[in-house]
């Protein structure tokens, strides 16, 4: 399996969806649904990290090309 790291955002965002849709099956013993959780927290703040990052990216192109600000 790739790192959390080293997946880009829309095979992160997917693995994501997986994890949270066999927490909520609610039949995993309780050890695999610890892990998944925190598996899913991990993949969550990767995922909101690349956000994060593109709209900075976003921000920098539009003041160097006189656009403005951006509007969160």
């Amino acid at each position: 399996m790739n790192t959390i790291s080293s997946l880009d955002f829309e095979h992160a965002l997917s693995r994501l969806e997986e994890v949270v849709h066999r927490l909520e099956q609610g039949d995993l013993p309780l050890e695999e649904g610890l892990a998944a959780f925190e598996e899913g927290m991990k993949l969550s703040r990767h995922c909101q990290g690349r956000l994060d990052a593109a709209e900075k990216r976003i921000e920098e192109l539009l003041s160097t090309h006189g656009e403005g600000s951006t509007v969160p």
